[in-house]
Order: C-alpha cells, then sequence, then structure tokens
C-alpha cells in the first residue's frame, strides 16, 4: 500500500477528522482506504534497460509482470536512453523516449545509467533529466527483509524502511562552474532547496507514513538533515516538514515526527536500523542513504526504487549498472522485480503487486545458495535461477 490510492485516502480520512481521538481516526482510515483494485484491462509499460545489467533486469522484471497480469494485459514499449547510447547517437534520453511516456504509457521501468565520473561535453544523466521532464518529485526505496530462517539472530530479523528522496533539486540541479584564483582553480556548485520541493515530499512521506499506520497501529517519520552546518538550505528543508506536520495535528496524530542528523543517522542505521520507519531526505541524502542501508539486507540487488510523481510512476532500481558483471548472466533481478510491484502500486494493482512481493520473500527465505546471484552470501547462481524461483512461488 505504498502509493497512489491507498495513501489519499488515508489522508483525507485523517484531515476529515479534525477533533477525533486516535481510535476515531483510526476507524476513519480504515474505513476510507480499502484498497479499491483499477479497472483498467490493459497497460502501456515503458521499458528503458539503460546500460549496463539494465539490459538483463529489466527483461526479467517485464517477464514477471506477464506472469502476474492474469485477465490484464501488459503491452511493453522498448525505449532508449543511456551513456550506451549517448555514444552512439550523442543524446543520453531522446525526445521520443520522453514523449512517449508521457503520450502512450501508463508507466515504466528503468534500469541502470553509467554515468561517467569525468566530465563529457554534451552528456548529462537520463535519469535526472527524466525526473525533471516528468516531474517525479519523490523517489521512494523501500529497504526490506523478510524474517529469514538461517543466518545470525542479528540478521534474522525482519527489517522494513522506507526512505522518501526529494528527487528534483539540490545539488542535482547540475549548476557547477571552474574559477581561476591566484591559488588555482576553484570549484562551485549551487545548491538549491525550495519550499515547494520539501513540502512536496514532507506531504509524500507523512501521507505514507499514514498508510503505514494504518497496516501497522505505528508509524514514525525522521527528517534527515545537517542544518546545524547548512542552517539556510538544511534549514529551509527540516522546517518546512516540521510546519506541514503542525499544520495538520488531527491529520497526523498517528504519526511520531523525528529528526536527525545525515551522519549520526547512517551510524545508527547500522547499530539500530529498527528505530526508524519513514526516512524523509533531501536529494543527495536520500541517495546516499538509501545506498547505505542496502547494506542492512545483503545486497543493492534486493534494494527497489520508484521515481513517483502525481500522475506518472517510474520504477527504477537502487543499483547502478555494474559494469564489471553486465553480461554475464550473474545479475540480480530482485532491486528491478521489486520495482515492477512498486510500479503495480502505483497503478492501483496491489493484488498483483502483493503476489509479487510474496514470491520475492518465499524465495528469498527458501532458496538455496546454488539459486541466489553472487552478490548474496554464498550464491552460485545466475539471473535466470532467481527468475525461475521467483515465477515458481507465483
Amino acid at each position: 500500500m505504498l502509493f497512489s490510492t491507498v495513501s489519499r485516502r488515508v489522508a483525507a480520512a485523517a484531515a476529515q477528522t479534525t477533533s477525533a481521538s486516535r481510535r476515531q481516526l483510526h476507524a476513519s482510515a480504515v474505513a476510507a482506504s480499502s484498497a479499491t483494485p483499477s479497472t483498467k484491462s490493459s497497460y502501456t509499460i515503458g521499458l528503458i534497460p539503460g546500460d549496463g545489467i539494465g539490459h538483463e533486469v529489466i527483461p526479467a522484471a517485464a517477464q514477471i509482470l506477464s506472469a502476474v497480469s492474469g485477465d490484464k494485459t501488459f503491452d511493453f514499449v522498448n525505449l532508449d536512453a543511456g551513456f550506451e547510447h549517448f555514444t552512439k547517437s550523442g543524446t543520453a534520453l531522446p525526445e521520443k523516449t520522453v514523449s512517449t511516456l508521457r503520450e502512450a504509457c501508463d508507466g515504466a521501468l528503468f534500469g541502470a545509467v553509467s554515468s561517467p565520473s569525468h566530465k563529457v561535453e554534451g552528456y548529462a544523466s537520463p535519469i535526472v533529466q527524466l525526473r525533471k521532464e516528468l516531474d517525479l518529485y519523490a523517489n521512494v526505496r523501500p529497504v526490506r527483509r523478510p524474517r529469514l530462517e538461517n543466518g545470525t539472530a542479528a540478521d534474522t530479523a525482519p527489517l522494513d524502511l522506507l526512505i522518501l528522496r526529494e528527487n528534483t533539486e539540490c545539488l542535482y540541479i547540475k549548476q557547477e562552474r571552474i574559477e581561476q584564483t591566484p591559488e588555482g582553480q576553484v570549484a562551485w556548485a549551487d545548491r538549491r532547496i525550495s519550499e515547494r520541493a520539501s513540502r512536496r515530499i514532507g506531504q509524500k512521506a507523512l501521507d505514507m507514513a499514514l498508510a503505514r499506520y494504518l497496516q501497522r497501529g505505528h508509524a514514525t517519520v525522521t527528517i534527515v538533515h545537517k542544518s546545524n552546518v547548512l542552517s539556510v538550505s538544511d534549514g529551509l528543508f527540516r522546517t518546512t516538514v516540521r510546519d506541514l506536520y503542525a499544520q495538520r495535528p488531527a491529520a497526523y496524530q498517528p504519526i511520531q515526527l523525528n529528526e536527525q542528523l545525515v551522519d549520526s543517522l547512517v551510524y545508527r542505521l547500522y547499530r539500530e536500523p529498527h528505530a526508524f520507519d519513514v526516512l524523509c531526505c533531501p536529494n543527495l541524502y536520500g541517495d546516499i542513504v538509501s545506498d547505505a542501508a542496502a547494506a542492512l539486507v545483503g545486497s543493492l540487488g534486493l534494494v527497489a526504487g520508484a521515481n513517483v510523481g502525481d500522475r506518472f510512476c517510474l520504477g527504477e532500481p537502487v543499483h547502478g549498472s555494474a559494469p564489471d558483471i553486465a553480461g554475464q548472466g550473474i545479475a540480480n533481478p530482485i532491486a528491478a522485480v521489486r520495482s515492477a510491484a512498486l510500479l503495480l502500486h502505483h497503478l492501483d494493482e496491489h493484488a498483483m503487486a502483493t503476489r509479487i512481493e510474496r514470491a520475492v520473500d518465499a524465495f528469498l527465505t527458501t532458496a538455496a545458495p546454488s539459486a541466489l546471484t553472487p552478490d548474496l552470501p554464498g550464491g552460485k547462481g545466475t539471473t535466470q535461477s532467481v527468475l525461475n524461483g521467483i515465477l515458481a512461488g507465483l
């Protein structure tokens, strides 16, 4: 119950309960939030493998979508983007890809991109550009681990974090410059934090926390910042989210609101990950924290992501293009498969999404090392062996 109808209905129910007790709020939210499945019979889904292992994990995710489709139809449209496409054509993100997503697709999946670490004239990251073109202002990254039956006591407990990363600004506006000074070159990078963007990601975090409260009876939102140093920019992010929470006390009554400095947050994530629930982050911190949190569940190959706006969802696994293993058939497809489930939630196809999530969890808790990909402890399997295991669970 991550996106779309459910979180909107929970928020609406909460907003209408202006002076109710927690019990009344819970009851009204339950009544308003029963997930109604979509009435659509077919969907057009854009597939953008991008670079590297994207060409292996996105087809696997599409195969899983087809396997759970039932009486619905998924029509897949293959689209170009990425550094590989840039080297061939001079364009990292063709206009045709953007227009097709806008005009013909109900949602999309993006694999990975191999953006170089040095400046390449004319190149800009296509995924960053897509987020801006489609106004996908929230990057939603669940970090989940089912209860494991093997392993040490420390790593068998289930884990369920939700990281909300603002997706359109911060340092990712890419306004950089070099100045020549008597002391040598000086590089500058502008950082943009706006009240509007902070409010939108704060609203998304609080509404999704309400949905989690409905499911579990408790929810916490932690604002991640470094306003003890960046008192203006991070200060604006922090106060905007806190003000949003304070302006709707009845709506957000069930949610505990905390805050944490980003450096100490990473420390606490490893020491006490279960102390956190929903993390609300500016763009750069969200990118770093979600990669760090992937270590808690064993691999970046397990962590899904979705770029979400008010009308469109672009599923995107958290991992990169992994050029060191690209083409070897050993890339873990689970992050892409889970990203496909997030896309289904956005489309209000919650039953399909839940089937995928349960099949993945069942595979992870029962699979032999011979079926797991090498990014997981003891793994000796392939992309296909993981795909076969999930398909068997479906």
